[in-house]
């Protein structure tokens, strides 16, 4: 009896420490979503957010001043000279608000499609300004967002489905794909994402009406950032091998949706997912949709650029990985992973 006991614990303990050891990764994602999801957005608020006041002459100049004292690092104000200058800076997205003095009518003019949230912010900043004066604050939206989409973070939700639709491919191409050469694998990716991408489109236009116009366009976008993500998972998955799902979460999700600014533009977030929107592909992907969707286009040269720059890496990444998987195995087809274990880790936003 004791013989049979002893070897049932023998037995017992590296099927307990196979578990406790796959625990790992989700327990880590626990962390890391916590971490990242609060961190990024339980506190929104202002630093330097960029905000216009509209005039010209010393009363102007000491109007935004005083402003400027008061609102300290939450707020970055200059002078515009016309109305239609501050128009130019909210549809190049360089402000989040123009205020129009006036004795009779103060206006303050946003655009929501650029953000619904620094609107809503630009807007609680200057309602009391208005109304020190004894005078309601007229609000005029120069570029609103389309009907069907009120608070144009519909944007962001596609960026999320394009997202796990990509990474959680990474799983099965990386783990049931093993056994196929880097060649075909990369074959795969472009058509994953030209598939993920059509999924993406599809649910832009015809089925919620978040792109009203310019569909290839978000194809491409969609595309050109899932492929991207996937390439960079298949070469990573040579060398993290099952810690591939945890590294494509924490860069493709934890910091990826968090510095998208598709709920909160980076300066309504603290300096470190601020700084992480000036490069990041998510961010590039919201951009250009609100570039093509919204704003005719201006900018979305430079947010196709961040993208391709994105794909580059994957490429780079998964011809190192072909190369380093040929040395390895000397010519020998590789087993193919258990990709069930994987996939069930590549769940959960």
């Amino acid at each position: 009896m004791s013989g049979r006991t002893s070897a049932h614990h023998h037995t017992a303990d590296p099927a307990l420490r196979h578990v406790l050891t796959h625990l790992l990764t989700p327990l880590l994602m626990c962390l890391g979503m916590g971490l990242a999801y609060m961190g990024a957005f339980v506190q929104p608020e202002p630093h330097h957010l960029p905000v216009a006041v509209v005039g010209e002459g010393p009363r102007a100049m000491v109007f935004a001043q005083t402003l400027k004292d008061g609102a300290g690092d939450a707020l970055d104000v200059r002078t515009l000279t016309h109305r239609a200058d501050a128009v130019d800076e909210l549809k190049d997205r360089r402000i989040a608000g123009a205020y129009v003095p006036s004795d009779t009518a103060p206006e303050l003019i946003v655009a929501t499609a650029a953000s619904d949230t620094s609107a809503t912010v630009a807007e609680k900043i200057f309602t009391p300004v208005a109304a020190r004066q004894g005078m309601p604050l007229k609000v005029t939206d120069v570029a609103g967002t389309v009907a069907d989409d009120p608070t144009g973070q519909g944007l962001f939700f596609l960026l999320v489905a394009v997202s796990i639709g990509s990474y959680a491919s990474v799983a099965v191409l990386g783990g049931a794909g093993a056994a196929l050469r880097m060649r075909a694998r990369a074959l795969l990716v472009v058509g994953v994402s030209g598939v993920v991408s059509a999924i993406g489109a599809l649910l832009a236009g015809p089925v919620f009406h978040l792109a009203h116009h310019g569909l290839p366009g978000v194809w491409g976008l969609s595309w050109l950032y899932s492929a991207g993500i996937l390439f960079i998972g298949v070469g990573l998955h040579t060398f993290l091998k099952r810690w591939t799902t945890l590294a494509m979460m924490v860069l493709f999700v934890m910091l990826n949706f968090t510095s998208s600014g598709g709920l909160f533009r980076p300066e309504l977030q603290n300096g470190f997912f601020g700084s992480l929107h000036a490069f990041w592909n998510g961010a590039g992907y919201v951009d250009g949709l609100r570039s093509l969707v919204y704003f005719g286009s201006d900018g979305l040269p430079r947010q196709v650029v961040t993208l391709v720059l994105w794909l580059l890496l994957g490429l780079a990444l998964t011809a190192a990985a072909g190369l380093a998987e040929r040395r390895r195995t000397a010519g020998e087809t590789p087993a193919a992973e258990p990709a069930e274990e994987e996939m069930e880790e590549a769940v959960g936003v």
